[in-house]
């Protein structure tokens, strides 16, 4: 049996939400807990254990679990099963086929409805960024330091960086722009990563984004973004979803390739038997998403 399966949350956590500096402190830890009992739930470990392997007391840890995950530990661990991802997944799909089937049309807080999506046209795919003017920077947010590119027609990049970084990511999600003029200017990025990570008000401008990539690879952005909050889906699944059900494991790699994580929500998208699969930014950061929105 594998441990790395999601669950739904059981119950809500009661608790203020925190600042997402203190959220951002407190991510790693989470990530390396989650990452830690979905690889050791079978061993039924115990809370004790669990705060002693986090460095933190069991009554604090208590605390700051069910306010990252929204159920005890002890819950946690008891329904981390297979069983219950796949039928998480079960339960997913006649809401997204019917998301799906309906398309903007729907009623529901669809995700694509906070986002407007603008590719680059075949020209500008083919200059490489010439003209265009990236400003970056990295900034807090509740999974992590993120890095947060944006132009003045949307956001392009946001990825998320480690301590040991050292200029990689930049240097990866810049490679799609190579004839850009990159500026580290923080400033104007710090309200657009809070907008990002806040919830989202229907009533609210949509965040605008800027997309470089073949028309496949946006054709699957597209769909990501039709996944609601709190369902998830398979690779199989999202290929047939956009009419290709033989193409499951090219739309794998365009999920992969996404240039906008949590935004464009790639990881809402997990293997058919209920696995997580992989995740480009780290499987702690997928569970620690995933358990906050599976509540």
């Amino acid at each position: 049996m594998s441990g790395q399966n999601i669950v739904s949350a059981l119950d809500l956590a009661q608790a203020a939400p925190p600042s997402v500096s203190t959220q951002c402190r407190d991510y790693q830890r989470m990530a390396d807990t989650l990452t830690w009992i979905s690889a050791h739930f079978e061993e039924q470990p115990t809370l004790a254990d669990i705060a002693s392997r986090a460095g933190a007391s069991p009554y604090h840890f208590q605390r700051l679990f069910s306010r990252w995950v929204g159920l005890s530990p002890k819950k946690y661990v008891q329904h981390l099963t297979l069983e219950r991802a796949k039928a998480s997944l079960d339960a997913s799909q006649s809401v997204l086929a019917s998301t799906f089937a309906a398309g903007l049309s729907s009623p529901g807080r669809l995700h694509d409805l906070f986002v407007n999506i603008e590719a680059v046209t075949p020209g500008e795919y083919k200059r490489g960024g010439a003209g265009l003017v990236i400003r970056h920077g990295i900034h807090d947010s509740p999974f992590g330091p993120c890095l947060l590119m944006h132009t003045p027609r949307g956001i392009c990049a946001l990825a998320f960086v480690d301590e040991s970084d050292n200029g990689r990511t930049l240097a990866s999600m810049s490679a799609r722009w190579p004839n850009a003029e990159l500026l580290a200017d923080p400033g104007p990025g710090a309200e657009l990563a809070a907008r990002v990570f806040a919830p989202r008000d229907k009533d609210g401008d949509p965040l605008s984004v800027l997309l470089h990539g073949t028309p496949f690879q946006i054709q699957v952005w597209g769909a990501l973004l039709r996944i609601p909050r709190g369902t998830v889906t398979s690779y199989q699944a999202l290929a047939s979803y956009i009419g290709k059900p033989n193409a499951s494991r090219a739309v794998g790699t365009a999920n992969g390739a996404n240039p906008i994580s949590y935004l464009i929500p790639c990881h809402r998208v997990i293997r058919k038997s209920g696995s997580l699969g992989g995740y480009r930014w780290g499987l702690g950061r997928k569970l620690a998403m995933l358990s906050q929105e599976l509540n």
